[in-house]
């Protein structure tokens, strides 16, 4: 089977000053999605702006996630919602993308393990 890794890119100002507290937003996306913290990847990318779409977010959360059959419009849907709660719970306003792909198109080239000293 092809490592379905989600991804999880958080995108905030560099002038923010709320924590984001990354070990406790992953376990809160791995509980919405059913994913394990070993495939579920969070990364936290600082920047200086972005362009004002209106909407006075904290956090621009960008997630790559495998389309599988079980993962209907709805249930996105509602994940993504859930995904705003959480981080609403962290006192984070989140504005929320999601895209899915098919596994025939995924593909990723991970460091191999005699690179690792």
């Amino acid at each position: 089977a092809i490592d379905t890794m989600p991804l999880v890119k958080l995108f905030a100002r560099n002038s923010l000053t709320k924590a984001v507290p990354l070990p406790r937003l992953q376990e809160k996306l791995c509980g919405i999605w059913g994913t394990k913290p070993s495939t579920t990847k969070l990364m936290l990318f600082r920047c200086e702006d972005w362009t004002d779409e209106s909407f006075q977010e904290d956090v621009y959360v960008d997630i790559r996630a495998y389309g599988k059959a079980e993962r209907t419009r709805e249930f996105v849907l509602d994940g993504m919602k859930d995904v705003q709660k959480a981080f609403a719970e962290e006192d984070l306003i989140a504005n929320v993308r999601l895209e899915t792909y098919e596994g025939e198109r995924y593909f990723h080239v991970p460091p191999s393990s005699e690179n690792s000293s």
